[in-house]
């Protein structure tokens, strides 16, 4: 398996699929690496060379940010928003939705399993 910024990327697909693997990288971007290193995108993952595998390395390591420095990026952003205080990282600390999304239903992902809730008693138990 031909390795890419520390990312194991897949053997049996085309280049520009097993790019994709890379954290940062997208169908868009994979295509124009291919294009700017001069790797056909059909080729396999497998056939590269050391020398094409090297280019893409340095291409994405000097003018791209992806894999580890990414999502770096992304964490301290969102501390960022923590520390200021605005209702953005109140909703990040809080584990709510983040960009508008209603919370009365439909926030399972952000808020997690639901936590029951013991109701209230009936009329014919409090006897």
């Amino acid at each position: 398996m031909p390795r890419i910024l520390g990312v194991d990327i897949p053997n049996d697909k085309h280049t520009v699929i097993s790019l994709q693997y890379v954290y940062g990288i997208g169908p868009y971007l994979a295509g124009v690496l291919c294009q700017r290193t001069g790797i056909p995108p059909e080729k396999r993952a497998r056939d590269l060379s050391e020398d094409e595998l090297a280019k893409l390395a340095s291409l994405l390591d000097n003018e791209y940010t992806v894999e580890g420095q990414l999502r770096r990026q992304l964490q301290q952003n969102i501390a960022r928003l923590r520390d200021i205080g605005c209702y953005r990282g109140l909703r990040h600390r809080k584990g709510l939705p983040v960009r508008g999304q209603r919370t009365r239903t439909n926030a399972r992902t952000r808020k997690g399993p639901r936590k029951t809730v013991a109701g209230k008693k009936g009329v014919k138990e409090l006897r």
